[in-house]
């Protein structure tokens, strides 16, 4: 899921900023992920800006030692920019 959204002929907006080698149009892999990094894109940030400004419910996590947002709120709807493929 990560090297997807790190490659530009994926998505039209990447959610992360790679570097390393991320596999290319023509079929090549990616490389293992001990060799690349990834942090988020500008566009990530301002997707999930509002998200520390109270606008969700927070709940605990899996063990309980987190919270975590009940919903994930963004400015505009990934699906519509990004689109989606699969069951899910």
């Amino acid at each position: 899921t990560i090297v997807r959204m790190a490659q530009p002929f994926s998505l039209r907006y990447m959610l992360v900023d790679g570097q390393g080698n991320f596999g290319s149009i023509d079929g090549d892999s990616a490389a293992a992920m001990r060799y690349t990094e990834i942090r988020l894109a500008k566009i990530a940030h301002e997707l999930m800006a509002d998200l520390e400004k109270e606008t969700v419910d927070f709940v605990d996590n899996y063990d309980g030692t987190e919270k975590i947002p009940d919903v994930m709120p963004t400015k505009i709807p990934n699906l519509l920019v990004n689109g989606s493929s699969g069951i899910a």
